[in-house]
């Protein structure tokens, strides 16, 4: 068989740069789909690879690829055969052509993990009630500081009279799915800032209240401690925190969003080692932004005079929040994650923010050393005067020995390669007393572990 066969259905040509230079319009259509041109450099990598290969080598070389063109997965057996002399280069058959759709992400998948991507950009976070009044307010960028203030003096207030609207043309206050990804301007801040709305409670969205996020793609040039701000020790105990902290969240953040937009191919089809690549860099990426997230938590749980602001709130309200911010993780590990249901409440005094960094912590350690298809329920106890919710896995459990430790600092209890710092459990029961609680783990091992986190009950008044 030669590369003149007429059982091919499609031929090519390419040069000693491996640039194509004449293709049937098969070959053609993928090349041009692919971004490339005719004449121009081949941008089918699977065929390239295989046309790299057969010029080097210098002889004929057969095989199958995949590429991606236009909506659709491409499956072809290819004959390569180089050519030597003034006509260096490869004559291209394709003997065999099968055609399935792309696969993607569904459209739940691909919000949960946008959802996830905007709270780790996000550098001011927001409880607002179901009118859009403020209930809590927490902000980690220092041009940031003076609109949490003014919120907080401002609690219950709608949130959009903090900031400034230059591209709100209704009349307020505006629906919350006309704020999704707004720009506002905030006065004290020269970057601009994107708005996302997350609505609680069902089966009416926003009935029980919303999450606001403020995320920007601009870093914050020469970012400084405002110069009327106190002190609040030497600077190297801020290193994280208030210096490297907002410069490298948003670039590292950007990163992760734009490997996951790759990945899930919401850019359009992309072949399936390409998009393990960018899964990949993803991966890595919130891995590094995780460790950034924990030393700096580490330095405010660390500091002298170190407070929380307690609020009243629900227990079990913020456990099914916990449990539903993971569980597209879960189910790609293909465990069970169970939360308490709908209407279980258990009231207790507490920081918000807090509470479900605590939970989010306990849930996310429990799916990552979780076996397939195992289960993770959270569980509600206790009233009165404590209030206690388990995150109960079937995990390998922990000795002894192990539970006198996990709650060290760095401790992880030698385990290697999984993304984790060995801070959040530390940092958790940390933030835990600082509420008035504790977090305590009961396990046996084989048998999965127990972490409980207690909290002060709320007690209505008589």
């Amino acid at each position: 068989m030669n590369a003149h066969s007429s059982s091919y259905l499609a031929r090519g040509r390419t040069n000693a740069d491996d640039h194509l230079i004449e293709a049937d319009e098969m070959i053609a259509a993928l090349q041009r789909s692919c971004g490339g041109e005719i004449p121009g450099m081949l941008a089918v990598p699977a065929l390239l690879e295989r046309v790299r290969q057969a010029r080097i080598a210098g002889t004929r070389i057969s095989g199958a690829i995949e590429a991606v063109g236009g909506e659709d997965v491409i499956h072809a057996w290819v004959e390569i055969f180089p050519h030597s002399g003034s006509e260096a280069g490869c004559s291209i058959g394709i003997a065999d052509w099968q055609v399935s759709p792309a696969a993607r992400d569904d459209d739940a998948q691909a919000a949960a993990r946008h959802l996830e991507i905007e709270r780790s950009v996000a550098d001011l976070w927001a409880r607002l009630d179901p009118v859009q009044g403020v209930l809590a307010v927490e902000a980690r960028a220092p041009d940031l500081a003076a609109l949490a203030l003014r919120i907080g003096q401002g609690a219950g207030r709608p949130w959009t009279d903090f900031v400034e609207l230059p591209d709100a043309v209704h009349e307020q206050p505006m629906h919350w799915r006309l704020l999704g990804g707004l720009a506002v301007r905030v006065p004290e801040s020269p970057r601009e800032w994107t708005v996302t709305l997350v609505p609680l409670g069902g089966p009416e969205p926003g009935q029980s209240g919303f999450e606001l996020y403020l995320a920007s793609d601009a870093v914050l040039p020469n970012a400084e401690t405002p110069a009327d701000a106190e002190p609040a020790g030497p600077p190297a105990t801020h290193l994280i925190g208030r210096n490297l902290a907002p410069v490298l969240r948003q670039p590292i953040a950007r990163i992760i969003a734009n490997a996951e937009t790759i990945r899930t191919r919401l850019a359009g089809p992309l072949a399936e080692e390409y998009s393990n690549y960018a899964a990949d860099i993803a991966a890595a990426g919130q891995h590094l932004l995780a460790l950034i997230e924990d030393l700096s938590d580490l330095e405010v749980v660390e500091a002298e005079g170190f407070v929380t602001a307690p609020d009243e709130i629900d227990l079990g309200d913020v456990a099914r929040r916990a449990a539903g911010i993971l569980t597209v993780r879960a189910k790609e590990k293909g465990i069970a994650l169970t939360a308490p249901p709908a209407g279980a409440s258990v009231p207790v005094v507490a920081e918000f923010r807090r509470v479900l960094q605590i939970l989010l912590n306990l849930v996310g350690n429990a799916i990552r050393y979780s076996p397939e298809g195992s289960q993770i329920r959270l569980e509600l106890s206790g009233e009165g005067e404590k209030a206690r919710v388990s995150v109960i896995d079937d995990g390998p459990g922990l000795d002894k020995a192990q539970q006198a430790r996990v709650f060290e600092k760095f401790e992880r209890l030698g385990r290697s390669g999984d993304g984790g710092s060995g801070l959040g459990l530390y940092i958790s029961r940390r933030l835990a007393r600082a509420m008035g609680g504790d977090l305590t783990v009961e396990s046996e091992p084989g048998n999965g572990a127990s972490f409980t986190l207690e909290l002060p009950g709320h007690k209505p008044p008589e």
